[in-house]
């Protein structure tokens, strides 16, 4: 299933790093399909244990993010991490 691709690719992502969701959809031999990537993202039933926050869009904005919150909690749990965005 797509979903769980996303989601365990999202688990290698290290504390501190972020990828795109092209790189995502990249890694998991999708290359044309960051917006599926993102909609995986945005499906996650457990954000930051899945840790969608690490993923940004290609430009260095946030996206979305679906936990608790919303985009503000996942801008906390990057800088948390040590990561600045343009957002």
């Amino acid at each position: 299933m797509f979903q769980i691709k996303v989601w365990n690719e999202l688990k290698k992502i290290p504390y501190g790093e972020v990828r795109t969701y092209k790189q995502i959809a990249e890694s998991i031999g999708h290359p044309k399909s960051s917006r599926a990537v993102a909609n995986a993202c945005a499906s996650n039933p457990f954000p930051p244990i899945i840790p969608c926050h690490r993923v940004i869009r290609s430009n260095g904005g946030l996206g979305g993010y679906s936990g608790l919150g919303g985009v503000e909690t996942k801008r906390k749990l990057l800088e948390k991490e040590g990561v600045f965005t343009s957002d």
